[in-house]
C-alpha cells in the first residue's frame, strides 16, 4: 500500500513494521534515497502516508507514525538489497541452521539463483533467501 507513494516521492520503501505496547502501537516506515535521507525527507513521506492511512484505515485503535532513515546497519529484505550491497559486510540469521549454525556474519560475495553466498573466515556459505530470518549490514566505521 506504501511503496507507490514512496517511491513517486523519489524514496525507496527499505522496511515497515508495526509494534505495541501498553495500549499504544508504532507503526514505523523505513525509506532510503542513494544520496542519504535527511529530517525533510521523513516529514514529506510522512505526510503522504498519513493521508494514505486516513483513507484506507487499515490499523485499528490507536497508533503512531514513525518515518526514517534505516541507519547504518540497513536491513536487507530483498533479492535486489542482496544484490545491491554485494561486496559489503552482513549480519545474516537464518530460521533454522544450515551447516550447523544460525548466525552468518561475514562478506557478501554474491546472489546466485534464490541464495546469498556469504563469505565468513574463507569458508563460503549459501543461504537460501527464504530461510533467511533477517539480514542487516555490518556498519563501516572510520
Amino acid at each position: 500500500m506504501f511503496e507507490p507513494a514512496v517511491q513517486a516521492l523519489g524514496f525507496e520503501l527499505v522496511d515497515t513494521e508495526m509494534s505495541s505496547g501498553a495500549g499504544h502501537s508504532v507503526l514505523r516506515v523505513y525509506i532510503d534515497h542513494p544520496r542519504g535521507i535527511n529530517v525533510d525527507d521523513c516529514a514529506k513521506v510522512s505526510h503522504q502516508l498519513s493521508a494514505i492511512l486516513d483513507v484506507e484505515d487499515p490499523i485499528t485503535g490507536k497508533y503512531q507514525l514513525e518515518v526514517s532513515s534505516p541507519g547504518l546497519d540497513r536491513p536487507l529484505t530483498r533479492r535486489e538489497d542482496f544484490e545491491r550491497f554485494t561486496g559489503e559486510t552482513v549480519k545474516v540469521k537464518t530460521h533454522a541452521p544450515i551447516m550447523g549454525r544460525r548466525n552468518f556474519t561475514g562478506r557478501l560475495t554474491a546472489v546466485e539463483g534464490e541464495s546469498a553466498i556469504v563469505d565468513v573466515d574463507g569458508e563460503s556459505y549459501e543461504l537460501p533467501l527464504a530461510a533467511i530470518e533477517r539480514a542487516r549490514l555490518v556498519p563501516k566505521y572510520k
